[in-house]
């Protein structure tokens, strides 16, 4: 392509959403088209690390599960073989009160000490009596906290814990955004399980999920890459983004060359991208629209598994003993996310800080953790120290021994975490998004588009897929538009095979925008 290059649909970023955009464009072939990211390896926010010693880590706590066939079809075509993958029963807990108590956390009291089971007990009945007689809605997450679940359980496990996962209190939360994400108490369930001292089942739209068996997430993502056409995806300095001329159409690359487009599908950081405008006008929107910044701790450790692990996927955290809210057992997921145990590794450390008994390489086998730390204004962390406190805090909760022999640690900073769903999420976005609309701009993903409610890895590719339906036919987009609605069914319009038969069932479309 020459230094002043036209395409009809130019997209920003190789992430799930830009690369779902691409996969849309490239499928149905009616319009020139060009995918530009800043890194060298697609992936975005999904994307994969691997340490000098050969550990694996996510980009954060992230498993494929799906709402959508387009998405498993693209997926499947990038990963086509049985054994590209590992499937797994979510296997996932609370630490509370030195006990594992199995997720949802409100489901399963029967499992706390006596004293917080009549508290928790309490505050389910006091909430079910207030929910009958109850004739608004509630103001904030707290609220509905409160509303669906009492103050025993708010105080024991939702408040702390959303605050070390959000780094915001649950009042400065919207409640919009819950749909199916947190499981509201059934208290007659509740209250049989307490007395017959039983456990409550798995919960959630992630009962069971894939994770591939080579690369991590990264992996997948790469290989969704790799069946797009390398003459229209530039990657690194070639694809970095420097400036975009939203009235002229016109993006300006890192190595000088300049990019007209017809239509912008935008998957970065929205606030970032108003900047790369200069709109002083939705600089200034972009201001009230909140994240938190995640820092990811992972450790890699010598010896077998132990049996208090066992088969767990990820923990949740919600006291003060340790720094982390979700803690994934990586080596879980996959065999190849760990050195294979003839592998000889020196020992760093162990846990406790104190010198290794010996400095020779030795063999495995190796097992890993992967922590979850949020930072924000309102929930400052102690950097410097945050790989120290951490392995601490895996000690204080029993995860691994004082002794623990650390082989490999791994620390990265990720300045756009989560996008908080704020109270003023909403009012900013429904005046933003249309606003670089009517500039030719689909801004999408995480925190293209800022909705934490769609921003898991199915969601955020089919934003992009969507997008892009859109600007080539009108199509409604519904994953953007009505969250509820797509993750409470199983979305079959799409398909990878039948290309453009979507559009025959366009008035269906149209029903839904009626209905809502």
């Amino acid at each position: 392509m020459s230094s002043d290059t036209y395409v009809d649909v130019l997209v920003i970023g190789a992430g799930p959403t830009g690369l779902g955009a691409a996969k849309r464009l490239n499928q149905l072939n009616e319009a020139s088209w060009l995918l530009v990211d800043s890194n060298e390896t697609p992936g975005g926010l999904a994307s994969t690390d691997v340490t000098p010693e050969g550990f694996l880590y996510d980009v954060g706590g992230h498993v494929i599960f799906s709402h959508y066939k387009y998405f498993d079809d693209c997926i499947n075509e990038a990963l086509p073989k049985s054994d590209d993958w590992y499937t797994h029963q979510r296997i996932s807990y609370v630490r509370c009160k030195e006990l594992w108590v199995p997720y949802p956390f409100q489901n399963n009291i029967s499992m706390l000490p006596k004293e917080d089971q009549v508290s928790c007990m309490n505050g389910m009945i006091d909430a079910a009596l207030e929910f009958r007689v109850a004739n608004t809605k509630p103001k904030n997450f707290d609220e509905w906290i409160v509303r669906m679940m009492g103050e025993g359980i708010a105080d024991l496990f939702m408040r702390p814990y959303n605050y070390k996962v959000w780094a915001v209190p649950t009042t400065k939360m919207q409640c919009e955004w819950l749909g199916e994400r947190v499981a509201a108490p059934d208290l007659k369930t509740v209250t049989k399980n307490v007395i017959l001292q039983k456990t409550a089942g798995n919960w959630g739209p992630n009962a069971t999920f894939r994770f591939p068996a080579h690369g991590g997430t990264g992996g997948i993502w790469i290989a969704v890459a790799n069946t797009l056409p390398k003459q229209n995806v530039r990657l690194g300095k070639s694809g970095t983004v420097e400036k975009i001329d939203a009235e002229k159409k016109v993006a300006t690359l890192a190595d000088g060359k300049t990019i007209t487009y017809g239509r912008l599908v935008s998957t970065m950081a929205v606030d970032a991208l108003c900047e790369k405008i200069d709109d002083q006008e939705l600089i200034i929107m972009t201001k009230d629209l909140f994240y938190s910044t995640t820092h990811v701790v992972g450790i890699g450790i010598r010896g077998a598994r132990p049996e208090n692990i066992g088969d767990k996927c990820w923990l949740y955290f919600p006291e003060d003993d340790c720094p982390f809210y979700r803690a994934t057992i990586f080596s879980n997921y996959s065999p190849n996310n760990q050195p294979q145990a003839n592998i000889k590794l020196p020992t760093l450390q162990k846990a406790d800080g104190s010198k290794p008994d010996s400095s020779e390489p030795q063999e495995g086998p190796y097992w890993s953790l992967m922590m979850e730390i949020s930072e924000s204004s309102m929930k400052p962390v102690d950097g410097p120290n945050l790989l120290r406190d951490t392995i601490q805090g895996c000690i204080n909760t029993s995860l691994i021994s004082a002794d623990a022999e650390i082989v490999s640690t791994y620390h990265r900073r990720f300045d756009h975490g989560y996008p908080t769903p704020s109270l003023e999420r909403d009012g900013v976005l429904k005046q933003l998004l249309p606003k670089l609309q009517a500039k030719g701009i689909h801004s999408r993903g995480r925190f293209g588009s800022w909705k934490y409610e769609v921003g898991n890895q199915d969601h955020s590719f089919m934003l992009g897929v969507e997008a892009v339906d859109n600007i080539l036919h009108g199509a409604t987009e519904l994953t953007l538009n009505y969250p509820d609605f797509v993750n409470s069914r199983s979305n079959t319009e799409r398909s990878l095979i039948e290309g453009k038969a979507l559009f025959s069932q366009l008035p269906a479309y149209k029903d839904v925008e009626t209905r809502n």
